[in-house]
Protein backbone atom coordinates (compact mmCIF):
# COMPACT_ATOMS: atom_id res chain seq x y z
CA UNK A 1 0.00 0.00 0.00
CA UNK A 2 1.17 3.55 -0.87
CA UNK A 3 1.83 6.12 1.45
CA UNK A 4 -0.58 8.19 0.47
CA UNK A 5 -3.44 5.81 0.33
CA UNK A 6 -2.65 5.05 4.19
CA UNK A 7 -3.07 7.98 5.07
CA UNK A 8 -6.10 9.01 3.45
CA UNK A 9 -7.49 5.63 5.13
CA UNK A 10 -6.24 6.43 8.62
CA UNK A 11 -8.39 9.91 7.84
CA UNK A 12 -11.54 7.80 6.87
CA UNK A 13 -11.24 5.86 9.49
CA UNK A 14 -11.28 8.51 12.03
CA UNK A 15 -13.98 10.56 10.62
CA UNK A 16 -16.07 7.29 10.57
CA UNK A 17 -15.17 7.06 14.44
CA UNK A 18 -15.77 10.63 15.27
CA UNK A 19 -18.87 10.17 13.38
CA UNK A 20 -20.11 7.21 15.14
CA UNK A 21 -19.03 8.88 18.77
CA UNK A 22 -21.27 12.05 17.47
CA UNK A 23 -24.44 9.92 16.86
CA UNK A 24 -23.89 8.32 20.31
CA UNK A 25 -24.17 11.62 21.92
CA UNK A 26 -27.26 12.20 19.81
CA UNK A 27 -28.68 9.42 20.86
CA UNK A 28 -28.64 9.29 24.46
CA UNK A 29 -31.19 10.38 26.37
CA UNK A 30 -30.87 14.14 27.65
CA UNK A 31 -31.70 14.76 31.45
CA UNK A 32 -35.08 15.74 31.92
CA UNK A 33 -35.45 19.36 33.35
CA UNK A 34 -37.77 20.03 36.07
CA UNK A 35 -40.22 22.50 35.25
CA UNK A 36 -41.18 24.33 38.30
CA UNK A 37 -45.45 23.60 39.48
CA UNK A 38 -47.62 26.33 39.67
CA UNK A 39 -48.97 27.16 42.89
CA UNK A 40 -52.18 25.35 44.03
CA UNK A 41 -55.23 27.44 44.37
CA UNK A 42 -56.47 27.71 47.75
CA UNK A 43 -59.57 25.62 48.11
CA UNK A 44 -63.16 28.10 48.94
CA UNK A 45 -64.22 27.18 52.36
CA UNK A 46 -68.02 26.56 51.85
CA UNK A 47 -71.13 25.71 54.03
CA UNK A 48 -74.51 24.56 53.51
CA UNK A 49 -77.04 27.22 54.20
CA UNK A 50 -80.94 26.13 54.23
CA UNK A 51 -82.61 28.85 51.53
CA UNK A 52 -86.22 28.90 50.16
CA UNK A 53 -86.40 26.22 47.27
CA UNK A 54 -89.28 28.79 45.60
CA UNK A 55 -91.05 31.87 46.24
CA UNK A 56 -92.61 31.64 49.63
CA UNK A 57 -95.45 34.07 50.36
CA UNK A 58 -96.20 35.50 53.67
CA UNK A 59 -98.35 32.91 56.03
CA UNK A 60 -97.16 30.37 54.28
CA UNK A 61 -96.65 26.84 55.77
CA UNK A 62 -92.85 25.48 55.47
CA UNK A 63 -92.76 22.13 54.09
CA UNK A 64 -90.30 19.51 52.53
CA UNK A 65 -90.79 21.42 49.07
CA UNK A 66 -90.26 25.25 50.18
CA UNK A 67 -86.49 25.16 51.48
CA UNK A 68 -83.28 23.19 50.85
CA UNK A 69 -79.77 22.96 51.60
CA UNK A 70 -76.98 25.58 49.05
CA UNK A 71 -73.62 25.28 49.01
CA UNK A 72 -72.80 28.98 50.20
CA UNK A 73 -69.27 30.14 50.47
CA UNK A 74 -68.08 30.59 54.56
CA UNK A 75 -66.69 33.86 54.00
CA UNK A 76 -70.37 34.91 52.92
CA UNK A 77 -72.10 33.37 56.02
CA UNK A 78 -74.33 36.14 58.19
CA UNK A 79 -75.91 36.27 61.31
CA UNK A 80 -79.27 34.13 61.20
CA UNK A 81 -78.05 31.89 58.65
CA UNK A 82 -78.99 28.17 59.22
CA UNK A 83 -76.32 26.16 58.49
CA UNK A 84 -76.30 22.17 58.07
CA UNK A 85 -73.08 22.08 60.56
CA UNK A 86 -75.16 23.42 63.29
CA UNK A 87 -78.67 22.27 62.46
CA UNK A 88 -78.44 18.84 60.44
CA UNK A 89 -82.41 18.54 61.06
CA UNK A 90 -83.76 22.17 60.65
CA UNK A 91 -85.85 20.97 57.68
CA UNK A 92 -87.89 18.67 59.93
CA UNK A 93 -87.78 21.32 63.10
CA UNK A 94 -89.05 24.05 60.95
CA UNK A 95 -91.81 22.02 59.60
CA UNK A 96 -95.15 23.72 59.91
CA UNK A 97 -94.00 27.03 60.47
CA UNK A 98 -95.39 30.42 59.02
CA UNK A 99 -93.41 32.32 56.72
CA UNK A 100 -93.75 36.23 58.60
CA UNK A 101 -91.72 38.08 56.10
CA UNK A 102 -91.84 36.45 52.40
CA UNK A 103 -88.95 35.22 50.74
CA UNK A 104 -87.92 34.79 46.94
CA UNK A 105 -86.45 31.52 45.94
CA UNK A 106 -82.89 31.40 46.72
CA UNK A 107 -82.76 33.86 49.39
CA UNK A 108 -81.58 32.23 52.96
CA UNK A 109 -83.95 31.26 55.58
CA UNK A 110 -83.58 32.92 59.09
CA UNK A 111 -86.07 31.89 62.09
CA UNK A 112 -86.74 35.50 62.98
CA UNK A 113 -88.51 35.28 59.28
CA UNK A 114 -90.64 32.82 60.88
CA UNK A 115 -93.17 32.07 63.12
CA UNK A 116 -94.90 28.88 65.15
CA UNK A 117 -97.87 27.69 63.74
CA UNK A 118 -99.05 27.41 67.32
CA UNK A 119 -98.65 31.19 68.14
CA UNK A 120 -100.49 34.28 66.91
CA UNK A 121 -99.49 35.07 63.33
CA UNK A 122 -101.00 38.17 62.67
CA UNK A 123 -99.49 39.40 65.95
CA UNK A 124 -95.53 38.26 64.79
CA UNK A 125 -96.32 40.33 61.38
CA UNK A 126 -97.40 43.57 63.11
CA UNK A 127 -93.67 45.97 63.63
CA UNK A 128 -93.66 47.33 66.84
CA UNK A 129 -95.59 49.73 68.31
CA UNK A 130 -98.40 48.82 65.53
CA UNK A 131 -101.71 47.58 66.00
CA UNK A 132 -104.22 45.34 64.13
CA UNK A 133 -107.69 46.64 63.79
CA UNK A 134 -110.62 45.06 61.74
CA UNK A 135 -112.91 47.43 60.36
CA UNK A 136 -116.28 46.92 58.46
CA UNK A 137 -116.28 46.76 54.54
CA UNK A 138 -117.82 45.46 51.59
CA UNK A 139 -117.29 44.88 47.77
CA UNK A 140 -118.83 48.49 47.41
CA UNK A 141 -116.35 50.31 50.12
CA UNK A 142 -113.22 48.03 48.88
CA UNK A 143 -112.97 49.34 45.58
CA UNK A 144 -115.34 46.77 44.08
CA UNK A 145 -113.18 43.80 46.45
CA UNK A 146 -110.30 44.37 44.95
CA UNK A 147 -108.40 45.71 48.04
CA UNK A 148 -106.20 42.89 49.07
CA UNK A 149 -104.13 42.05 51.63
CA UNK A 150 -100.23 44.39 51.25
CA UNK A 151 -102.68 46.81 49.41
CA UNK A 152 -102.07 50.66 50.66
CA UNK A 153 -105.26 52.11 51.26
CA UNK A 154 -106.76 56.00 52.40
CA UNK A 155 -109.24 55.59 54.91
CA UNK A 156 -112.50 57.48 54.35
CA UNK A 157 -115.68 57.95 56.63
CA UNK A 158 -118.78 58.76 55.08
CA UNK A 159 -121.79 60.01 57.55
CA UNK A 160 -125.31 61.07 57.41
CA UNK A 161 -125.38 65.48 57.94
CA UNK A 162 -129.04 65.41 57.46
CA UNK A 163 -132.03 64.95 55.87
CA UNK A 164 -130.49 62.87 52.69
CA UNK A 165 -127.62 64.60 52.96
CA UNK A 166 -124.22 62.55 53.21
CA UNK A 167 -120.40 63.94 53.57
CA UNK A 168 -117.07 62.30 53.41
CA UNK A 169 -113.49 63.06 54.53
CA UNK A 170 -110.17 61.10 54.32
CA UNK A 171 -108.86 60.73 57.72
CA UNK A 172 -106.01 58.14 57.47
CA UNK A 173 -103.65 57.89 54.48
CA UNK A 174 -101.45 55.56 52.92
CA UNK A 175 -102.32 52.47 55.69
CA UNK A 176 -101.24 48.87 55.17
CA UNK A 177 -103.74 46.60 54.83
CA UNK A 178 -103.01 43.34 56.43
CA UNK A 179 -105.95 40.92 55.82
CA UNK A 180 -109.69 40.85 54.04
CA UNK A 181 -111.62 38.82 56.39
CA UNK A 182 -108.74 35.86 57.19
CA UNK A 183 -106.46 35.44 54.36
CA UNK A 184 -103.31 37.50 54.79
CA UNK A 185 -102.00 36.77 51.45
CA UNK A 186 -103.70 35.89 47.69
CA UNK A 187 -103.31 32.58 45.95
CA UNK A 188 -100.52 31.86 44.75
CA UNK A 189 -98.76 35.05 46.10
CA UNK A 190 -99.92 36.91 43.36
CA UNK A 191 -102.87 39.69 43.32
CA UNK A 192 -106.15 37.80 42.03
CA UNK A 193 -107.80 39.73 38.92
CA UNK A 194 -111.07 38.24 40.81
CA UNK A 195 -113.51 40.02 43.02
CA UNK A 196 -113.39 38.45 46.44
CA UNK A 197 -116.68 38.42 49.10
CA UNK A 198 -115.51 40.90 51.89
CA UNK A 199 -116.46 41.49 55.62
CA UNK A 200 -113.62 43.02 57.15
CA UNK A 201 -110.32 43.89 56.54
CA UNK A 202 -107.83 44.19 59.07
CA UNK A 203 -105.30 47.70 59.11
CA UNK A 204 -102.25 48.30 60.04
CA UNK A 205 -102.21 51.84 62.45
CA UNK A 206 -100.67 53.19 65.10
CA UNK A 207 -102.35 53.57 68.55
CA UNK A 208 -103.93 57.00 67.80
CA UNK A 209 -105.02 55.43 64.20
CA UNK A 210 -106.94 53.05 66.01
CA UNK A 211 -108.91 55.02 68.56
CA UNK A 212 -109.35 57.41 65.51
CA UNK A 213 -110.85 54.40 63.21
CA UNK A 214 -113.00 53.27 66.17
CA UNK A 215 -114.50 56.27 67.28
CA UNK A 216 -115.37 56.32 63.02
CA UNK A 217 -117.08 53.46 62.82
CA UNK A 218 -119.45 54.75 65.69
CA UNK A 219 -120.32 57.86 63.57
CA UNK A 220 -120.45 56.50 60.09
CA UNK A 221 -119.18 53.96 57.17
CA UNK A 222 -115.85 53.73 56.83
CA UNK A 223 -114.70 53.14 52.96
CA UNK A 224 -111.09 52.14 51.62
CA UNK A 225 -109.70 53.73 48.66
CA UNK A 226 -107.52 51.83 47.03
CA UNK A 227 -104.05 53.12 46.53
CA UNK A 228 -101.59 52.97 43.41
CA UNK A 229 -98.20 50.96 43.59
CA UNK A 230 -96.14 53.54 42.47
CA UNK A 231 -97.55 56.14 45.28
CA UNK A 232 -96.91 53.76 48.12
CA UNK A 233 -92.99 54.27 48.05
CA UNK A 234 -92.92 57.99 46.97
CA UNK A 235 -95.52 58.81 49.99
CA UNK A 236 -94.44 56.41 52.96
CA UNK A 237 -97.09 56.79 55.77
CA UNK A 238 -96.74 59.46 58.18
CA UNK A 239 -96.76 58.60 62.22
CA UNK A 240 -98.18 61.79 62.86
CA UNK A 241 -101.27 61.98 65.75
CA UNK A 242 -105.11 61.98 63.93
CA UNK A 243 -106.59 65.31 64.45
CA UNK A 244 -110.02 63.85 64.70
CA UNK A 245 -113.13 63.73 62.74
CA UNK A 246 -116.02 66.29 62.47
CA UNK A 247 -119.41 64.63 64.26
CA UNK A 248 -123.02 66.60 63.30
CA UNK A 249 -125.76 65.89 65.71
CA UNK A 250 -128.87 67.69 65.68
CA UNK A 251 -127.38 70.27 63.51
CA UNK A 252 -124.63 71.10 65.57
CA UNK A 253 -121.26 70.34 64.03
CA UNK A 254 -118.60 69.10 66.83
CA UNK A 255 -115.04 67.68 66.90
CA UNK A 256 -114.44 64.06 68.01
CA UNK A 257 -110.64 63.57 68.95
CA UNK A 258 -108.63 60.58 70.16
CA UNK A 259 -107.02 61.31 73.65
CA UNK A 260 -103.52 61.68 71.76
CA UNK A 261 -104.75 64.61 69.52
CA UNK A 262 -106.59 66.48 72.90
Amino acid sequence: MRPIQFVILLVALGAAAAAGMLALRLAAPRPSVQQASAPAAPVMKTEDVLVAAKDIGLGSAIDGGAVTWKTWPASGLSDGYITRTQRPDAVTELAGYLVRIPMSTGEPVKESKLVRSDRGFLSAVLPAGMRAVAVRVNAASTAGGFVLPEDRVDVILIRQAGAGEATSETILQNIRVLAIDQTVEQAGGEKSASVVAQDTATLELTPEQSELVVQAQQIGTIALALRSIRDQDADPVEHRKPSGVNMVKFGVTSRVTTRAAE
